[in-house]
């Protein structure tokens, strides 16, 4: 009876002591997460504002094997406080033209005629 009693008890302590480590990894995952690295893109968020990312996106599609290091520089300086101003598109297209990638960007006239938008070449084909 005496052994038996004694083998409930170390398997509940067993168990016990299971459940306890589980609990303890399940909490401490949370402060992983917590300490996490953020991303280059959410860096950059941090400091991009209006057509910023339109202009990023812009000069990555166009010189992709420059863009990494460009990113890595910009991502660095925000993170040792070199930057600390919010970065518009006109700006960011600035800065690249200094450093020599000249971003072009996609850009179109619009008429606003009868409540609607055109084109130029709208325009000029409803005037024919």
């Amino acid at each position: 009876m005496d052994d038996e009693l004694e083998r409930i008890k170390q398997r509940r302590l067993r168990e016990m002591q299971r459940k306890m480590l589980l609990q303890r990894s399940k909490e401490a995952e949370p402060k992983k997460e917590a300490a996490r690295e953020p991303s280059n893109a959410e860096v950059l968020d941090t400091v991009f504002q209006g057509r910023a990312w339109e202009v990023y996106n812009a000069a990555k599609g166009q010189f992709p094997q420059v863009m990494p290091e460009v990113e890595k520089i910009l991502v660095d300086a925000i993170k040792a406080g070199k930057v600390n101003q919010k970065i518009d598109g006109e700006s960011l297209i600035g800065f690249f033209r200094q450093i020599g990638l000249n971003v072009r960007l996609n850009t179109q006239i619009m008429f606003a005629e009868h409540g609607e938008l055109k084109t130029l070449e709208q325009k000029l084909k409803s005037e024919e």
